[in-house]
């Protein structure tokens, strides 16, 4: 049994690492933001989702975001896009710091303009070297492009 355990760890830690950088990006951001409380005090959009719904997307695209990583790091010639990877990965969390710390909607607005295209820069990288890495950001480009959305409703009602 433990022999098994020890297999099935040296088989997926690295995966798990990645899987683990991801979910710590998002957790510190969302921990130096200091709280969300002010989404259910602000005006938003009709379409606005609520809020305990957020936690939940986010995990699962971090998740998407590190099996992508890890995919890529098996791949010859990948320190751009891991570069790519990384540097998204900062501007997502400190968007989480200019929109619930600072409250800046503006400039969280436009923070998701440059986290679109770093991501769809990522993304690309990504499909030239394995297009199942690419293939699994598509819901995080989705989910970012409605956060911007959302986000310019909100700074537009605010």
């Amino acid at each position: 049994m433990i022999s098994k355990i020890k297999k099935l760890w040296n088989k997926y830690k690295r995966l798990l690492l990645y899987i683990f950088v991801a979910l710590a990006a998002g957790f510190i951001g969302n921990l130096l933001a200091g709280g969300t409380e002010i989404y259910e005090q602000i005006n938003t959009p009709s379409f606005a989702p609520p809020g305990f719904l957020f936690p939940i997307v986010w995990s699962i695209l971090y998740i998407l975001m590190g099996i992508g990583a890890y995919l890529i790091s098996k791949e010859e010639n990948n320190s751009k896009a891991l570069k790519l990877y990384y540097t998204q990965l900062v501007v997502n969390s400190l968007w989480s710091i200019l929109f619930f710390r600072f409250k800046l909607f503006a400039v969280s607005t436009l923070w998701l303009v440059l986290l679109i295209v770093l991501v769809s820069f990522m993304t690309y990288e990504f499909y030239k070297m394995n297009k199942k890495a690419a293939l699994i950001q598509v819901p995080y480009i989705l989910w970012i492009v409605f956060a911007f959305v959302l986000n310019y409703s909100i700074y537009l009602l605010n």
